[in-house]
């Protein structure tokens, strides 16, 4: 029976730590990192330029070029913990976070790490 318990307890703590690369108890499913920038550049390309990406890199600044408004940056922040798997905070909607793909992506990954 101590057999049993043990060998149960095992396979236990192997499907725990198997998991563990793939999904975070406390956050979520793990981030892909090489995906965040061509996940964030598709949603705003498909979804705030409808498909026009004239003139749109990396570090175009959302907000004085007009892509992104106030309204659009609710719908970001909701599309960005949907897919990411993480909390934004009020305090955390600021340009320093979400003014261009760049800023973006580093504040993905500083939030999923």
């Amino acid at each position: 029976m101590l057999r049993n318990s043990i060998s149960g307890t095992n396979n236990i703590l192997e499907a725990r730590v198997s998991l563990a690369g793939e999904f975070d108890i406390q956050r979520g499913p793990a981030v892909d990192k090489s995906s965040i920038r061509s996940k964030v550049r598709a949603y705003i390309v498909d979804n705030l330029l409808l498909g026009t990406a004239d003139d749109f890199d990396d570090n175009t600044e959302l907000m004085e070029s007009g892509i992104l408004d106030s309204t659009g940056s609710m719908e970001l922040v909701a599309f960005l913990e949907a897919t990411f798997g993480i909390a934004i905070g009020d305090d955390e909607i600021i340009l320093e976070n979400l003014n261009s793909v760049t800023r973006i992506y580093n504040f993905v990954v500083q939030k999923s790490n």
